[in-house]
Parts: structure tokens; C-alpha cells; sequence
């Protein structure tokens, strides 16, 4: 077996890279940079391993001394269970609105099937972008200063989150289908809605009904922030009992939003698999 080994790596010839300039220069000056700005990023943040040796001691006595016990009865109150209600149907209609807005725009935001490459595409695209540029807190906040508190500047929040990194996924995924099939409905002389419907949608349907899964989990999660801001569920809830300095339902308040976070996810991993059993 050596002796096999050894003829083999005889007979095979040896690739030599040389220096090349200025190609092989310009990485390394690239990579030096890089090396250099983590360097100076390190020595910016001022970081002393002293504040690390008893991080989790004072982790530790402020939980015990501020945050223990929670206060579990308060919310199993039926107000903040009206708050837990409504932070499921602002996420619930934010994903919804989101996801269905993201279908035409995909569609137009795809090189591959866009009806006008010279003006859909480009502004399909710069509308993407721009709801992807935006973080959801400050849809929040210019939502709430012009609609007032509620949960409609949440929903608005969060389906522009939503349809932001839904419509640049579903793209991608119409962006990557087979050509074969689009061209056998065109030569029938289908029109695009046609094409897209008998075409497109076959081909992405399993993928896109897994990204409106993830988009529900997402949004869910976002809800209980765009809420801190001013609209409303849960998120409003923690904000005053953190103004009013109420440690022990702040405790209570952040565990209810880990228990829902955990169902959401356990939901939404049960029906990614439901989806990915079905197609095999």
C-alpha cells in the first residue's frame, strides 16, 4: 500500500504557485489591511480582561438580588394575556402581508423572469433594498409618530421587515429554476402571469413555503421588539414594567417571551419538516 502511495505521488507532478505581481501583492496588502483594522477595532473597544474575571459573578447577585423570584402570577393575568394575544396577530398579519407583497415583487426583482428588465427589475430591487436597509425598530418609530400607538404601526413594521428579506429569498429561489420548463410554456404562447403561475410557481413552491415559515418565526420575534417602541403586545408591556422599575415582573415578562419564542420555533421546525417530508 505504501509502495503503491509513493508511485502514485512520483507520478503525479507537483503544481508550484509563484509570486505573482502585482495580483499576489494586492492580496496580501488586502489581507494586511484586514489584519490591521482588527488590530485597531481591539484597541478601540478599550477591552480589559478585568471586566470579564467577574462578569458572571455580577450576572449572578444582580438576577438574585433584583430579578428572583418572578413574579409568574403577573402574568397570568388576563390583561397581559390580551398583550400575548396581540403581539401572535401583529406578527401573525405583519409575515402575512409581508409574504404576499414579496410574491409579485419577486417576481419583478428576478433578471431571469422579470416582465421589464429596463424598469420593473431596477425598482423591484431598489424597493427591496430599501426594506431591507431599514432596521424594523425605525419603521416602528416613524410609524407610531405619524399613525399614533397601536398595533398598526407594528403590522406596517413588520411587513416591510418581512417583505424585505422575503422578496430578496423568493428572487433567488425564481432566479435559480429550470429554464426548460419556462420555455416549453412560452412556446405555447403563454403570457408571463401564465408562465410565472404554471412555470415558476412548481418549481419554488417547496422552497418559498419553507421561507414563509421562517418569515412567521422572524416576525414573531421581531414583535416583541417593534412593541418596545410604541406598538403595542408585549413588547409595550416590558416597557413600562422597566420604567416603573418593577425587577420581579420583568423577570416574569422576559420568561413568557422565552417560552413563546421556544413554541415558535418548535412549530416552525414541525412544519419544515412536515413540508420537507411531503416532497420526498
Amino acid at each position: 500500500m505504501t509502495t503503491n502511495t509513493a508511485k502514485i505521488t512520483a507520478a503525479t507532478p507537483r503544481t508550484w504557485r509563484r509570486f505573482k505581481f502585482p495580483h499576489s501583492l494586492i492580496k496580501y496588502v488586502i489581507l494586511l489591511v484586514i489584519l490591521v483594522f482588527v488590530a485597531i477595532s481591539i484597541e478601540y473597544l478599550n477591552v480589559h480582561l478585568s471586566r470579564f474575571s467577574d462578569m458572571f459573578g455580577r450576572l449572578w447577585r444582580l438576577f438574585s438580588q433584583r430579578y428572583y423570584p418572578p413574579d409568574i402570577p403577573y402574568i397570568l393575568e388576563s390583561e397581559y394575556l390580551g398583550y400575548v394575544v396581540e403581539t401572535v396577530k401583529m406578527a401573525y398579519l405583519g409575515a402575512l402581508f409581508g409574504i404576499l407583497l414579496s410574491i409579485p415583487l419577486s417576481w419583478f426583482a428576478s433578471f431571469n423572469m422579470s416582465p421589464n428588465r429596463r424598469y420593473l427589475y431596477p425598482i423591484a430591487r431598489l424597493i427591496l433594498m430599501l426594506c431591507r436597509s431599514v432596521h424594523e425598530m425605525i419603521w416602528t418609530i416613524l410609524f407610531v409618530t405619524i399613525l399614533g400607538f397601536g398595533m398598526l404601526p407594528g403590522v406596517l413594521a413588520l411587513s416591510l421587515f418581512s417583505l424585505g428579506f422575503t422578496g430578496k429569498l423568493f428572487s433567488e429561489e425564481i432566479e435559480a429554476i429550470n429554464r426548460g420548463q419556462v420555455e416549453a410554456i412560452q412556446a405555447t404562447g403563454a403570457n408571463p402571469l401564465k408562465v410565472f403561475v404554471y412555470a415558476v410557481l412548481p418549481q419554488v413552491r417547496v422552497a418559498w413555503t419553507g421561507i414563509a415559515i421562517y418569515t412567521w418565526d422572524a416576525a414573531f420575534r421581531a414583535a416583541t421588539v417593534v412593541g418596545f417602541f410604541g406598538a403595542g403586545g408585549m413588547g409595550w408591556y416590558l416597557r413600562r414594567t422597566v420604567q416603573q422599575v418593577e425587577s420581579t415582573r420583568v423577570a416574569a415578562i422576559l420568561l413568557s417571551i422565552i417560552f413563546l419564542v421556544l413554541i415558535s420555533e418548535v412549530t416552525s421546525a414541525w412544519a419544515r419538516n412536515r413540508v420537507a417530508g411531503k416532497t420526498r
